[in-house]
């Protein structure tokens, strides 16, 4: 890979023009899910910038952008498999059991429903923030994402998980 001088600040924002749509695109149709593909777009082009910031960027163009989407959209599929793993030992109430008579365990049972029926992005943040109390620092370093990044996505997360916990009979939300 030939090393190519720093790209300007006019350069940066023409291939960001040009290469946005079709980023966002091959992204959005792989994975399914705006939020996801808009956090991915993100990552490409900040690693684009890294890498020209280092000299190790080759000539820059749209299927450079596309193939580095490639390799963050498979590492999102990675975390997303990792996640799938930790949640499983995430004890969720299955719809034939009792529900009891505490309304604190009804309370309980309802959020770890709602939690189980929201993303695997957006379960696995709110699972590693608010049931395994780590600081958003320790869960941004568990997702692989930036502190940002992970704000971000534990603001849509708490907004999903309010929206499909006040929904009577809980949530068909897929995040």
């Amino acid at each position: 890979m030939a090393a190519t001088e720093p790209l300007g600040a006019d350069q940066v924002l023409d291939l960001y023009d040009r290469a946005l749509p079709q980023v966002y695109g091959y992204l959005v149709r792989r994975c399914g899910s705006d939020a996801v593909a808009e956090d991915l777009t993100s990552e490409t082009f900040m690693a684009a910038v890294a890498a020209c910031q280092r000299g190790e960027a080759p000539r820059l163009s749209v299927g450079w952008l596309v193939s580095v989407a490639r390799n963050k959209l498979v590492d999102h599929w990675r975390r997303q498999a990792a996640e799938e793993r930790r949640l499983e030992s995430v004890a969720v109430l299955g719809p034939d059991e009792p529900l009891g008579v505490d309304p604190s365990e009804l309370s309980e049972r309802r959020a770890l429903a709602v939690l189980a029926e929201l993303g695997p992005h957006h379960r696995a943040a709110l699972t590693l923030r608010y049931l395994d109390n780590l600081g958003v620092p320790q869960v941004a370093s568990e997702l692989g994402r930036t502190v940002h990044a992970t704000e971000a996505l534990l603001v849509r997360a708490r907004h999903a998980f309010r929206t499909a916990y006040a929904r009577p009979g809980g949530s068909d939300h897929a995040g």
